[in-house]
């Protein structure tokens, strides 16, 4: 592999922000890119990039067996994602109530490049916090049933939490997450979920009547929620999680009247931080195209001094690819870093203490 080939996201994103890059690689490059894609969970989105350009027919045979499979399942899964978004919209119909799809279902459903090779863990939906209830019901009478058992996690995703357990379907196996709001309420972050509802989209196309009812959050509120699921998280898929907001900005940014609505809705939700963060570190890792203005309006809105410098190192290392090539001492850190920061952003110090307390006494049982 020639130097100049690795950025700060790894090679995987050198390659994700500038397909031609793969033409350098050598057998020893390739093997670490697959690599690093697949721990990514982001190889569908490699295929895309590579055949968009031009740079498919570059890789060696054994690089494009896992490239042209994994292209494959990205397809099977939106399938998948549609056809259990029927299942859920037969479930849900008789409650007449707005279904707001949330993350990769609303990427797939809504036709947006962020779903183009991707995969889908699970489906995510937004319903009325007052009809929360009558919906776990109805899902439950169509074969949806808790993930979660034991009764201290009840407890705190039904009190702490801006969803529901997750539900598995009995005979599918398709885990459904149900939200009433986009960010944990104990993270003091409330957007007013009414808002987000009132603001959502109809779902458009041809073959959707079935889905009346259901939208995706607007433009605004969809970055905005990528945004903070990403930096009020762990990083766990962060590369991956990254890249979706690369391909939202990307896609919706072009508008005229865009930045101005995307910058009044982060103040209005109070999630000016995690866009800010997500504007910085989608044009430092993926070359996002962005106004000089928004670039640096975003690069001025981040903690300074000793704070600041910790801050961006964290996270620098976090959003790497979780792969042996990026595994070093101070990328292990940085991860744990960012797995207690994470806890800390959701919840005030008196729940944190108390939920870390009894997280440690269950794994010694």
């Amino acid at each position: 592999m020639k130097r100049g080939l690795r950025n700060e996201g790894g090679l995987i994103a050198a390659v994700l922000a500038d397909p031609a890059r793969a033409h350098d690689l050598d057998a020893a490059g390739w093997s670490m890119l697959i690599g690093q894609a697949r721990n990514a969970d982001m190889l569908g989105q490699l295929h895309f990039r590579l055949a968009s350009g031009g740079a498919l027919g570059c890789a060696p045979q054994a690089a494009r067996r896992h490239l042209d499979l994994a292209w494959e399942l990205s397809c099977r899964h939106r399938d998948a994602v549609r056809w259990e978004v029927f299942h859920i919209a037969t479930a849900l119909r008789k409650l007449d109530l707005p279904v707001v799809l949330l993350k990769g279902a609303a990427y797939c459903l809504g036709a947006l490049p962020a779903a183009e090779g991707r995969v889908f863990n699970d489906v995510d939906i937004m319903v009325p916090h007052a009809a929360l209830t009558a919906v776990e019901y109805a899902l439950l009478d169509a074969g949806w049933i808790p993930q979660v058992a034991n009764d201290y996690d009840q407890r705190y995703y039904r009190r702490w939490m801006h969803e529901i357990p997750p539900l598995e379907h009995k005979s599918r196996g398709t885990v459904l997450d149900v939200h009433h709001t986009i960010v944990p309420p104990t993270s003091g972050v409330v957007p007013d979920a009414g808002e987000l509802l009132r603001r959502a989209l109809p779902i458009e196309g041809e073959g959707w009547q079935e889905l009346a009812g259901f939208r995706v959050l607007a433009p605004e509120d969809m970055i905005l929620h990528s945004a903070a699921h990403l930096f009020f998280n762990e990083f766990h898929k962060g590369l991956r999680d990254l890249f979706d907001l690369h391909r939202l900005l990307e896609h919706f940014g072009c508008r005229d009247d865009f930045w101005a609505l995307l910058r009044g809705r982060a103040e209005e939700t109070g999630l000016s931080q995690p866009l800010a963060d997500a504007v910085v570190h989608c044009e430092r890792v993926f070359r996002t195209p962005l106004p000089e203005a928004e670039r640096a309006r975003a690069r001025a809105s981040l903690p300074e001094g000793v704070v600041g410098a910790m801050r961006g190192w964290m996270l620098r290392r976090a959003l790497l690819p979780d792969h042996p090539s990026c595994s070093t001492t101070d990328v292990s850190l940085a991860r744990w870093m960012a797995f207690v920061r994470s806890h800390w952003l959701r919840m005030p110090p008196g729940l944190l203490a108390i939920h870390l307390l009894h997280k440690a006494v269950r794994a010694k049982e």
